[in-house]
C-alpha cells in the first residue's frame, strides 16, 4: 500500500461518551481525572458531537472541550445540528432556538475547531415541496456555517436538488446504512467543498425494529471488504483538488466498533500502521492486527488462561 498523508483528511468516531466504552476504549481503571475526549484527540482528528442534536451544547460546554483540546492543535469538532431544526418540524423554530444552538457552536467556530455542522434529515424527510421550503429555510438560518446535509430517503438524488445544494455550497453526506425500499444508497456526489462519509454500520434488524434498544441499531462492526470500497472513496475526495476537507465518521459505536472501524480507515487510506488504545487491542486484536502499529500481544505456549 502506498504511504498516503494529507492535512485535509480527518477521520474519526462519532461522539466519545459512552458507557460501554469503559474497559474496550478508554482504559478500565480509569480514575476521575480520565478526560475520554483527550485521550481519544491522541488517536483521531476528529470527533462528531452527538449531544448537539438532542440539546443545543451550553457555550460552558464547549469552551470546556476546546479548552481540554490545547496539546492538540490541529484537532477538529464536527456538529450535528439540533432535531428541533431537523426532526421536530410540527412548527417552525422560534429564534431563541437558533440563538440557544448557535450560542454553543459559535463558541467552536471561533476558535476555528469546526469543520462542519451536519444537517441530518430522517428516511420520513421525502423530496416534496414542504420538505424543500424546510430546507431552504434551515439552510439560510445557517449558512455562515459549513453545512453538510444527510438525507436518507432516495427522492434526494435529484439533479435540481444536487443543482440547489451546488449553488449555495451545501455539500451533500455520503451515507452508509441499511437499505429498505426508497432508502438513499452510498451515492458520492460533489455539491459543495466538504466530502462527508458517515457510517452507521447495516444492522438491518435492528434498524427497523420497534421498541429495541437504540444502542442495537449501532451494534455492528465492519470487515476489510466492507470498508474498502469507502477507503477507495475517501482517496478519490482526498486526490480531487476542489475538495477542501475529506470527512470520515464512524457512527457504529456500540462497544467501540466504529473507533475500531475508524482507525482501519484512517491506516488503510494512509497506507500507513497506526497507534491503538490498547484497551481496544486487547478487545478486537483479529480485526486491528494488520493496522496497529504495535501488534497484539500473542500468548504463550502454555498460557491457556487459567491460573
Amino acid at each position: 500500500m502506498n504511504e498516503r498523508a494529507d492535512p485535509k483528511l480527518y477521520i474519526g468516531p462519532a461522539g466519545w461518551s459512552y458507557a460501554d466504552w469503559k474497559g474496550v476504549v478508554y482504559p478500565s481503571g480509569a480514575g476521575r481525572d480520565f478526560d475520554p475526549l483527550d485521550y481519544l484527540a491522541k488517536y483521531f482528528n476528529v470527533i462528531e458531537i452527538n449531544t448537539s442534536f438532542y440539546r443545543p451544547p451550553p457555550k460552558a460546554w464547549t469552551r470546556a472541550w476546546v479548552e481540554r483540546l490545547g496539546d492538540h492543535p490541529h484537532f477538529q469538532f464536527t456538529a450535528k445540528l439540533w432535531r428541533r431544526f431537523t426532526h421536530e418540524r410540527d412548527a417552525p423554530p422560534a429564534q431563541v432556538d437558533v440563538r440557544d444552538y448557535r450560542e454553543g457552536i459559535d463558541v467552536i467556530a471561533e476558535e476555528d475547531r469546526l469543520l462542519a455542522v451536519l444537517v441530518q434529515f430522517p428516511w420520513s424527510f421525502r423530496n416534496r415541496s414542504p420538505e424543500r421550503q424546510w430546507l431552504e429555510n434551515v439552510v439560510a438560518t445557517f449558512d455562515d456555517y459549513p453545512l453538510v446535509l444527510e438525507v436518507r430517503h432516495e427522492s434526494w438524488d435529484d439533479r435540481d436538488t444536487l443543482q440547489w445544494l451546488g449553488e449555495r455550497g451545501v455539500s451533500l453526506a455520503m451515507i452508509d446504512q441499511p437499505l429498505h425500499a426508497g432508502s438513499l444508497e452510498a451515492v458520492d456526489r460533489r455539491t459543495g467543498p466538504i466530502s462527508y462519509a458517515r457510517l452507521h454500520g447495516r444492522n438491518f434488524d435492528a434498524w427497523f425494529a420497534e421498541g429495541r434498544p437504540s444502542s442495537e441499531r449501532y451494534d455492528y462492526l465492519y470487515d476489510r471488504d466492507e470498508l474498502a470500497p469507502w477507503v477507495e472513496r475517501i482517496q478519490r475526495a482526498t486526490d480531487d483538488s476542489t475538495v477542501e476537507k475529506v470527512i470520515a465518521i464512524t457512527n457504529n459505536h456500540y462497544q467501540g466498533q466504529g473507533v475500531v472501524n475508524a482507525l482501519q480507515l484512517k491506516a488503510w487510506a494512509s497506507g500507513k500502521r497506526v497507534t491503538v488504545p490498547q484497551s481496544l487491542l486487547a478487545a478486537y486484536p483479529e480485526a486491528l492486527a494488520d493496522v496497529a502499529a504495535e501488534r497484539p500481544a500473542q500468548p504463550g505456549l502454555f498460557d491457556v488462561g487459567g491460573s
